[in-house]
Protein backbone atom coordinates (compact mmCIF):
# COMPACT_ATOMS: atom_id res chain seq x y z
CA UNK A 1 0.00 0.00 0.00
CA UNK A 2 1.55 3.19 -1.25
CA UNK A 3 2.18 6.02 2.13
CA UNK A 4 0.26 8.09 1.10
CA UNK A 5 -3.27 6.33 0.75
CA UNK A 6 -6.07 7.51 2.06
CA UNK A 7 -7.42 5.46 4.79
CA UNK A 8 -11.23 5.55 5.92
CA UNK A 9 -10.91 4.29 9.02
CA UNK A 10 -9.81 6.23 12.03
CA UNK A 11 -7.07 5.10 14.29
CA UNK A 12 -7.27 7.83 17.09
CA UNK A 13 -3.80 8.34 19.09
CA UNK A 14 -3.38 5.93 21.95
CA UNK A 15 -1.27 7.76 24.61
CA UNK A 16 -0.48 4.10 26.32
CA UNK A 17 0.54 2.68 23.12
CA UNK A 18 4.29 1.83 21.72
CA UNK A 19 4.17 3.10 18.08
CA UNK A 20 5.90 1.10 15.07
CA UNK A 21 6.75 2.50 11.65
CA UNK A 22 3.71 0.44 10.14
CA UNK A 23 1.12 1.68 12.92
CA UNK A 24 -2.25 3.21 11.77
CA UNK A 25 -2.61 6.66 13.36
CA UNK A 26 -5.01 9.39 12.28
CA UNK A 27 -4.45 13.27 12.99
CA UNK A 28 -5.99 16.86 12.16
CA UNK A 29 -3.92 18.92 9.52
CA UNK A 30 -4.82 21.88 7.60
CA UNK A 31 -6.32 19.63 4.67
CA UNK A 32 -8.53 17.69 7.03
CA UNK A 33 -8.45 14.73 8.82
CA UNK A 34 -5.71 12.20 7.47
CA UNK A 35 -4.68 8.38 9.10
CA UNK A 36 -0.77 7.53 7.72
CA UNK A 37 1.58 4.69 8.94
CA UNK A 38 3.35 6.31 11.51
CA UNK A 39 6.24 5.45 9.04
CA UNK A 40 4.71 7.89 6.52
CA UNK A 41 4.08 10.92 9.10
CA UNK A 42 7.63 10.77 9.77
CA UNK A 43 8.09 11.96 5.90
CA UNK A 44 4.79 14.30 5.90
CA UNK A 45 5.37 15.99 9.23
CA UNK A 46 8.20 15.17 11.26
CA UNK A 47 8.49 18.49 13.12
CA UNK A 48 4.88 17.56 14.56
CA UNK A 49 5.32 14.03 15.34
CA UNK A 50 8.52 14.83 16.87
CA UNK A 51 6.78 17.72 18.99
CA UNK A 52 3.93 15.28 20.48
CA UNK A 53 6.89 12.67 21.30
CA UNK A 54 9.55 15.29 22.95
CA UNK A 55 7.63 18.19 24.52
CA UNK A 56 3.36 17.30 24.81
CA UNK A 57 4.67 13.26 25.58
CA UNK A 58 1.46 12.16 23.91
CA UNK A 59 3.15 9.82 21.28
CA UNK A 60 4.85 7.02 22.26
CA UNK A 61 7.40 5.41 19.49
CA UNK A 62 10.26 2.87 19.23
CA UNK A 63 13.51 4.19 19.30
CA UNK A 64 15.07 1.97 16.64
CA UNK A 65 12.17 2.07 14.28
CA UNK A 66 10.72 5.72 14.71
CA UNK A 67 12.89 8.04 16.47
CA UNK A 68 16.33 6.89 14.90
CA UNK A 69 14.50 7.73 11.35
CA UNK A 70 12.82 10.74 12.96
CA UNK A 71 15.94 12.58 13.89
CA UNK A 72 17.28 11.58 10.51
CA UNK A 73 14.04 13.77 8.88
CA UNK A 74 14.40 16.67 11.33
CA UNK A 75 17.29 17.18 10.41
CA UNK A 76 16.41 17.36 6.38
CA UNK A 77 12.86 18.97 6.99
CA UNK A 78 13.47 21.64 9.46
CA UNK A 79 17.16 22.06 10.16
CA UNK A 80 16.61 25.10 13.17
CA UNK A 81 14.21 23.04 14.55
CA UNK A 82 16.73 20.28 14.72
CA UNK A 83 19.81 22.30 15.88
CA UNK A 84 17.81 24.10 18.85
CA UNK A 85 16.53 20.65 19.52
CA UNK A 86 19.97 18.63 19.77
CA UNK A 87 22.03 21.90 21.31
CA UNK A 88 25.01 20.36 23.05
CA UNK A 89 24.55 17.12 21.62
CA UNK A 90 24.76 17.91 17.76
CA UNK A 91 27.90 16.57 16.45
CA UNK A 92 30.93 19.55 14.76
CA UNK A 93 33.85 19.26 13.54
CA UNK A 94 35.80 20.68 15.86
CA UNK A 95 39.72 21.21 15.80
CA UNK A 96 41.79 18.83 17.55
CA UNK A 97 39.27 15.95 17.11
CA UNK A 98 38.40 13.43 14.84
CA UNK A 99 37.35 13.65 11.34
CA UNK A 100 34.21 11.99 12.26
CA UNK A 101 32.88 14.97 14.53
CA UNK A 102 32.43 15.33 18.20
CA UNK A 103 29.17 15.99 20.50
CA UNK A 104 29.47 20.01 21.14
CA UNK A 105 29.28 19.42 25.27
CA UNK A 106 32.64 17.83 24.89
CA UNK A 107 34.53 20.81 23.66
CA UNK A 108 31.84 23.12 25.59
CA UNK A 109 32.90 21.25 28.81
CA UNK A 110 36.37 20.65 28.59
CA UNK A 111 37.71 23.29 26.60
CA UNK A 112 35.38 26.76 26.92
CA UNK A 113 38.01 29.13 25.57
CA UNK A 114 38.69 27.40 22.48
CA UNK A 115 35.16 26.11 22.34
CA UNK A 116 34.27 29.97 22.58
CA UNK A 117 36.55 31.03 19.53
CA UNK A 118 35.26 28.26 17.33
CA UNK A 119 31.46 29.24 17.94
CA UNK A 120 31.84 33.24 18.40
CA UNK A 121 34.91 34.48 17.06
CA UNK A 122 34.85 31.97 14.10
CA UNK A 123 31.42 32.43 13.96
CA UNK A 124 30.14 28.88 14.26
CA UNK A 125 26.79 29.80 15.85
CA UNK A 126 25.02 28.27 13.05
CA UNK A 127 26.43 24.82 14.07
CA UNK A 128 25.98 25.02 17.62
CA UNK A 129 22.64 26.11 19.07
CA UNK A 130 23.46 27.67 23.10
CA UNK A 131 20.48 28.12 24.89
CA UNK A 132 20.45 31.74 26.99
CA UNK A 133 21.54 29.75 29.78
CA UNK A 134 24.58 27.73 28.08
CA UNK A 135 25.53 31.02 26.96
CA UNK A 136 25.60 32.74 30.05
CA UNK A 137 27.84 29.10 31.49
CA UNK A 138 30.09 29.64 28.51
CA UNK A 139 30.83 33.43 28.77
CA UNK A 140 31.40 33.00 32.74
CA UNK A 141 34.02 30.36 32.18
CA UNK A 142 36.15 32.05 29.26
CA UNK A 143 35.72 34.91 31.94
CA UNK A 144 36.99 33.25 34.74
CA UNK A 145 40.21 31.36 32.32
CA UNK A 146 40.83 34.63 29.84
CA UNK A 147 38.66 37.40 29.80
CA UNK A 148 41.01 38.86 27.32
CA UNK A 149 38.79 36.64 25.00
CA UNK A 150 35.35 37.74 25.35
CA UNK A 151 33.88 40.17 23.58
CA UNK A 152 32.09 43.28 24.51
CA UNK A 153 28.56 42.52 23.72
CA UNK A 154 28.91 38.94 25.79
CA UNK A 155 30.39 40.28 28.47
CA UNK A 156 27.53 43.18 28.35
CA UNK A 157 25.42 39.97 28.14
CA UNK A 158 27.10 38.76 31.42
CA UNK A 159 26.25 41.45 33.16
CA UNK A 160 22.44 41.96 32.04
CA UNK A 161 21.94 38.24 32.51
CA UNK A 162 18.69 37.62 34.35
CA UNK A 163 17.74 41.70 34.62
Amino acid sequence: MPENTVIAEVFPLDSGKVYYSMDFLTLDTDEGTRTLRMGAWLNVDPVRIHKMIVREKVLQVDSFEVLTPLLSKLRHADPDYFKRFMGLKVTIDFPGYASSGVVASIPFENDPVGFYKWWRKLKHEDKVYLSKINQFKLFQKVFLMDRKQLLKKDVDYMNNFGK
